[in-house]
């Protein structure tokens, strides 16, 4: 199988790649908590830099002179460049080492959140590509790191630990933002959030030597380092499978985050304070989820099978939502966003360990950065075919319907496709 892909992708440097067993270090607990915490630690931090705008935006946009709600235009720029930037991740892990690449994400996030202290629309909009072109390559570099000193065994269960870095970056976000806002206002505190973000390359100097050694100084920078990412995505089967379904599912994911409490607040009637409740649960539900779904890929069920399972009862979830009434007391609506989250916002981990897994030998990060450029173009367009359906039909249920087809379509092929592999095997 792995001399087809190979093959198939037609990279004339694959043949080094063999070369990447002889650093891989003795499975020990060491050599996998310390990556572990380095991969988690950086994802948290530059997570908590990609929310720290929208949590802003309150307090700036007054000053700017725009409405809070550009924030959304903001994330979607982020996005775009992380789609760019997770592409070219693979020949910069490559040549310079993932330790390497992380430290400029750092570097990246830090200084595009520096930038919105000039509080000009330009600036934003420079702002907002600079942090995701932080933002995309984090992932790809951790599980190149990861990939490489993770026992199979255990394979989801760190990569679904590693992914609760993205909820943990939210959760810092809410909760030191708004009081460095109230003490020194938004500008010094962007300001001293990036010069915070930019100081903790000086921690992972220690581990840079040992985890960067299999790094390639003479492989170049080209146009075919965006290429070969897709390129492998496409022809290779199970990952172009896993591709389509992060689409669906990130889409999913950030039609929850984005509407969820519009809708309880306009169309059930609850309190701005009580939606944003049921939203923290579903996160926290979420987070809880990641950890648990890697746990069951690892030990009980097969990750593929596991994830098609996942697309239908996040399916059913969305329903579930949908269908929520006014007259519903306010503990069945927690318990089915719950259980909406759990799914909608779980799913993570799996699925990229699952990438690392499919990949050519060697090429965790150039795989991930290729399936992430579908999960950031969800992320993307996402919230804007829900509000197509819902505006266009003036019903949010009509929404959440509308992607629970398309989840559950997904869920469906996924669990297909690994029946018939089981069959064939």
């Amino acid at each position: 199988m792995r001399r087809t892909i190979r093959s198939a992708i037609n990279d004339p440097i694959l043949a080094a790649d063999n070369n990447l067993q002889r650093y891989r270090p003795t499975m020990n607990l060491r050599n996998i908590i310390v990556p572990l915490a380095a991969t988690l630690g950086v994802q948290s931090i530059v997570s908590m830099v990609a929310v720290t705008v929208p949590v802003l935006a309150p307090s700036a946009a007054p000053d700017m002179g725009i409405s809070a709600t550009a924030a959304g235009i903001y994330v979607s720029l982020m996005y775009i460049g992380s789609m760019v930037s997770s592409l070219w991740s693979g020949d910069f892990i490559f040549r310079y080492g993932a330790v390497r690449v992380s430290q400029i994400c750092l570097v990246l996030a830090g200084l595009g959140l520096m930038l919105t202290a000039f509080a000009t629309i330009p600036m934003m909009a420079l702002s907002a590509l600079v942090i995701g072109f932080g933002y995309g390559p984090v992932t790809p570099a951790s599980s190149h790191i990861l990939a490489r000193r993770t026992p199979a065994r255990m394979m989801s269960f760190i990569f679904s630990v590693k992914q609760t870095g993205v909820p943990l970056g939210g959760v810092l976000a809410g909760a030191i933002v708004p009081t460095l806002v109230l003490t020194m206002g938004w500008r010094s505190s962007g300001v001293l959030i990036g010069l915070f973000t930019i100081s903790l390359v000086f921690a992972l100097i220690p581990i840079r030597k040992d985890m960067d050694r299999d790094r390639q100084p003479g492989r170049s920078i080209s146009f075919g380092g965006v290429t070969r990412p897709l390129v492998m995505v496409l022809t290779h089967r199970p990952l172009r499978q896993l591709a389509i379904i992060s689409f669906l599912y990130a889409g999913m994911q950030l039609c929850l985050f984005t509407y969820l409490v519009i809708f309880l607040t306009g169309d059930i009637g609850l309190a701005l304070v009580a939606a944003g409740f049921i939203l923290s649960a579903a996160q926290l539900a979420g987070t809880a989820g990641r950890i648990g779904w890697g746990i069951i890929a690892d030990r009980y069920l097969p990750p593929r099978l596991l994830l098609g399972l996942l697309g239908i009862f996040m399916s059913g979830g969305a329903l579930a939502t949908a269908f929520i009434s006014p007259d519903w007391p306010t503990s069945l609506i927690v318990a089915i966003i719950m259980v909406f989250g759990v799914t909608a916002i779980g799913w993570n981990g799996v699925y990229l360990a699952e990438a690392a897994r499919s990949a050519p030998e060697g090429r965790a990060g150039e795989a991930t950065g290729g399936t992430l450029f579908f999960t950031f173009l969800g992320v993307v367009l996402g919230p804007s075919i829900f509000a197509a359906v819902a505006s266009g039909f003036d019903s949010y249920p009509l929404g959440f319907m509308f992607f629970a087809v398309l989840t559950a379509i997904g869920g469906v092929v996924l669990i297909g496709s690994h029946l018939r592999g089981a069959f064939d095997n």
